[in-house]
């Protein structure tokens, strides 16, 4: 133990992991969700723009929740873990990564899956706030990549984070990076390329001379992308030191509070090390639940509420 024997069985096309996992990013309707904007100043001049949603009720807690590559707080699965915590007495901050709000961000460097010290400004910032004694930490893909290194690369962690859940997490960068080079998965790697690609064009007009067109031009594969802008501007080596360095999967015997990592079996986006039993059978805090079924975050039970927003909720509520 502490590995987890799911309870999630979908039903006819979501047992497929493309239908799931394109349905779930492009067909599921948003829940309705009233969200606050809030901008926060980084250290080095940079934003972030926090999306917050309020509890019904007055209360403690609050869940921040982390998107994907190239989402933001607006995505469906954001808006869906945000309704149902928030229904269930949890006050919920979605961040926008930097540059992943609308408006291209002001410094060369933006986010990428292991920048952890913007999710430490904005748990310092809440803790500014001195309203919440509780906070859970919620990840999907890159998102739980990030929070299970925050957790894990640190020697002391706020006491008010008891708790995260990491779902649909390339614990290993570089077989995640492999799993997408594959021809069954050209539709999200086109889908991501097209975005990031996109993003370096619009980046380039505000620093000419660290992008150019003939670097742009040479961006026709995610590793590429990371080798020209993601490394470099991070202060990584190559692509490679990139993935080897921030991959979360060295970093869980470290964590010291309880997680639930959610990792569908049928995820095209994961490679084998993504599952990582024995550690879990050995650890107190890592909790592994693999389904057979989900896609990439593509846990579809209802239009309204996915099973991974339920066990979310769960597993934040019981431990």
């Amino acid at each position: 133990m502490p590995l987890v024997s799911s309870q999630y069985f979908p039903k006819g096309l979501f047992k497929n992991g493309h239908f799931s996992t394109i349905y779930s990013a492009k067909l599921r309707t948003a829940p309705k969700l009233i969200q606050q904007r809030e901008r926060i100043k980084l250290e080095d001049g940079d934003f972030i723009d926090l999306d917050f949603a309020f509890s019904e009720k007055p209360t403690n807690k609050i869940a921040i929740i982390l998107h994907g590559l190239e989402g933001n707080a607006q995505r469906t699965y954001m808006r869906g873990q945000a309704n149902v915590l928030c229904k269930n007495g949890w006050d919920t901050c979605a961040v926008n990564y930097r540059g992943c709000s609308g408006e291209t961000n002001l410094s060369y460097q933006s986010y990428n899956a292991g920048k952890t010290e913007d999710l430490e400004a904005i748990v310092n910032h809440l803790l500014e706030k001195n309203r919440y004694a509780e906070i859970a930490l919620v990840g999907f893909s890159l998102g739980g990549n990030l929070l299970l290194k925050y957790l894990g690369e640190r020697t002391f962690v706020p006491r008010e984070i008891l708790a995260g859940v990491a779902i649909s997490v390339p614990l290993s960068l570089k077989g995640s990076l492999e799993q997408l080079s594959l021809w069954n998965n050209w539709v999200y790697r086109t889908s991501f390329l097209f975005d990031l690609r996109k993003k370096y064009k619009q980046k380039m007009k505000q620093f000419p001379e660290l992008m150019s067109v003939s670097d742009y031009k040479k961006i026709k594969s995610l590793k590429t992308f990371d080798d020209i802008y993601t490394a470099p501007a991070h202060g990584f080596k190559d692509a490679f030191d990139y993935y080897e360095k921030n991959s979360s999967l060295q970093f869980l015997p470290e964590i010291d509070i309880p997680v639930l990592i959610l990792n569908a079996q049928n995820d095209s986006f994961l490679s084998q090390n993504c599952y990582p039993i024995s550690l879990a059978e050995k650890s107190k805090n890592i909790y592994l639940e693999t389904p057979k079924y989900g896609g990439h975050v593509g846990f579809h039970k209802t239009d309204e509420t996915y099973y991974s927003e339920e066990r979310t909720l769960q597993f934040l509520t019981k431990r």
